[in-house]
């Protein structure tokens, strides 16, 4: 029988902390204009929430739904969208936000797709980048945190649709108990 323990990798304040930071950052960058935020769900929730709520220049928000993992713990490669925006992307200064970037595959793919769609400007913000996980090059303007190889959960971020609600980012282990006789 395996039991899941998860250790605290990025505590409740460093992200707080961190997200007022990029806030900023975002509202200086587009000063004098707007945002429009696309959310990727359903990890990214949690961090475009509180991201929106630091930005203090006009802010527009619309989700999207992609995936690529299912109930693994590793990226499959296989990109599925399963809802797309709401509203059109011209003429916009569009923001990407991730909960994680790991392979790059899944952001590729949507900086593609969403680039056909006109917007003014296209820059990708996530919370979590795992650089040494990249197999396609993608260009990110806003990290939170650079992170090693493991599987981190909370924040938005699950296993198996468990610990989205998480106020920390953690590290999901797995121990191997041994089945008594």
């Amino acid at each position: 029988m395996m039991t899941e323990k998860i250790r605290v990798m990025i505590p409740e304040k460093e992200l707080d902390s961190r997200i007022e930071e990029m806030g900023k950052r975002i509202s200086e960058d587009f000063a004098g204009e707007a945002v429009h935020l696309v959310c990727i769900l359903k990890g990214s929730a949690f961090f475009v929430c509180e991201l929106a709520k630091r930005i203090t220049v006009p802010v527009t928000l619309d989700f999207m739904q992609v995936s690529s993992y299912g109930a693994e713990t590793r990226s499959s490669g296989v990109v599925r969208l399963s809802k797309d925006l709401d509203e059109p992307l011209n003429d916009k200064n569009v923001i990407i936000v991730e909960d994680i970037i790991d392979s790059g595959r899944t952001l590729s793919h949507l900086v593609k797709l969403l680039g056909q769609r006109k917007p003014r400007t296209m820059s990708i913000c996530t919370l979590l980048d795992k650089p040494s996980r990249r197999v396609v090059d993608v260009e990110v303007k806003y990290t939170g945190f650079q992170i090693p190889d493991e599987f981190v959960v909370g924040y938005g971020l699950d296993f198996d649709q468990k610990y989205r609600n998480l106020p920390y980012i953690g590290v999901l282990e797995f121990d191997k108990q041994e089945e008594e006789s």
